[in-house]
């Protein structure tokens, strides 16, 4: 019996929902993690390293099998990954323990980093012809929408339903299976596959892309790390500042910053990558530097400005970053070379999060949103620094060229 196989554009919308998955995946414990530290006396640092064994796994995969969808297929990696993000999620529904919270997240890592190469990757072959140059809007546009699906209604099932600490993982289980049951009627498709055999190896960079790679990588970096403050200091920043202990209050506080995400990537459209992470660079650095003053003055109304333009400037780095370089790759290593922009990022995720949770612990909530909005300034200001050296090196070559 012949499967049936969905079309290109059941394809494209079916890509950038498994990329809202990795956002939604990631971001779905945020909310709890106040919960279980209640539940079990944890400490922030504990809370902050749950959040932190994602991006650690997310990494250890993408080194092992970045360029694995280059070689078997966007459909069937995707669908490796999304079974270890649903039997994640649902250990976490299940979990009578914190050991059980990290095994589940450990899951949860395994499968957003088979998940989030090819997924990019198929968001841009599965782009209407002659308007791939989208496929950046519409990953950050699925990443903020999959950011929001998690606060929201994480937030109102955490609040209103019975079950708190398990029902949302339960929802997010559900959703992965009819996700999976979607993929499946999937073509198999890759634009060009790569030569030889697969094998583990780490994700390389095609020659001739480095400079575009390291500006690319620096810009999704700053946002993933802005993802990172929000995700995992974000309900314990909310619970302080708004001082509310209801979980819906303090997603839709969280839920801002993913809104201004997928709003922000609207006017971005026209826009050139440089600009788009002008833009991202000087809107994170502004945000940062409010979220800093909310913090100290427990302003509810600075806060939730920083949340909005902490969301645009999260977006504007991650579409700028990802249009530049699927400009300029190659496309038999499309995806390897995405999931080495996406190890770099995640690396940081992890890096960031763990230290400032244990900042958070010993020094106080105020001094790790202090060390957190420094980190990220200095983020930004090197992404737009290294944007303008590529942009200077590109205009000398294009006209020493013409001089020849």
């Amino acid at each position: 019996m012949t499967r049936k196989v969905l079309g290109r554009r059941a394809s494209f919308l079916t890509a950038t929902a498994i990329v809202a998955h990795t956002i939604w995946t990631s971001a779905a414990p945020a909310l709890t993690y106040p919960l279980y530290a209640q539940q079990w006396h944890l400490t922030t640092f504990a809370t902050t390293a749950i959040f932190a064994v994602y991006p650690v796994f997310v990494v250890f995969v993408l080194v092992l099998f970045g360029n694995l969808s280059d070689h078997i297929g966007r459909r069937e990696t995707m669908l490796i990954g999304l079974v270890f993000s649903a039997i994640g999620s649902l250990v976490f529904a299940a979990a009578p323990d914190v050991d059980w919270i990290f095994f589940g997240r450990a899951f949860m890592g395994v499968g957003v980093g088979l998940s989030a190469g090819p997924s990019a990757a198929a968001v841009v072959e599965f782009s209407s012809p002659h308007k791939a140059g989208q496929a950046g809007s519409a990953t950050a546009a699925a990443q903020g929408l999959g950011m929001m699906a998690a606060a929201l209604i994480g937030g109102a099932l955490i609040q209103y339903a019975p079950l708190p600490l398990r029902l949302n993982f339960a929802v997010l289980t559900i959703v992965l299976v009819g996700l999976i049951a979607v993929t499946w009627f999937m073509p198999n498709h890759t634009a060009s596959r790569a030569a030889g055999h697969w094998r583990p190896r780490v994700p390389s960079i095609p020659n001739g892309v480095f400079a575009v790679f390291v500006a690319s990588t620096a810009a999704v970096t700053g946002s993933y790390v802005l993802g990172a403050m929000t995700l995992s200091l974000g309900a314990q920043v909310a619970h302080d500042v708004v001082a509310s202990s209801n979980a819906l209050v303090n997603g839709g506080t969280i839920a801002l910053f993913a809104i201004a995400s997928a709003v922000a990537t609207v006017p971005a459209r026209k826009l050139t990558p440089s600009k788009v992470i002008l833009a991202g660079g000087a809107t994170a650095i502004g945000s940062s530097a409010l979220l800093a003053v909310a913090a100290v003055q427990h302003s509810l109304e600075l806060y939730m400005l920083a949340q909005v333009g902490a969301g645009a400037a999260y977006s504007w780095l991650l579409l700028g970053g990802l249009s530049l370089i699927n400009a300029h790759l190659p496309v038999t290593h499309r995806a390897a070379t995405l999931s080495a922009l996406f190890l770099v990022a995640y690396l940081a995720q992890a890096v960031v999060a763990l230290s400032l949770g244990k900042v958070a612990t010993y020094s106080g909530l105020t001094s790790a949103v202090d060390i957190g909005v420094v980190t990220i300034a200095l983020l930004a200001s090197v992404t737009l620094l290294l944007d303008l050296v590529r942009q200077r090196s590109a205009f000398r070559r294009s006209r020493k060229a013409q001089g020849s």
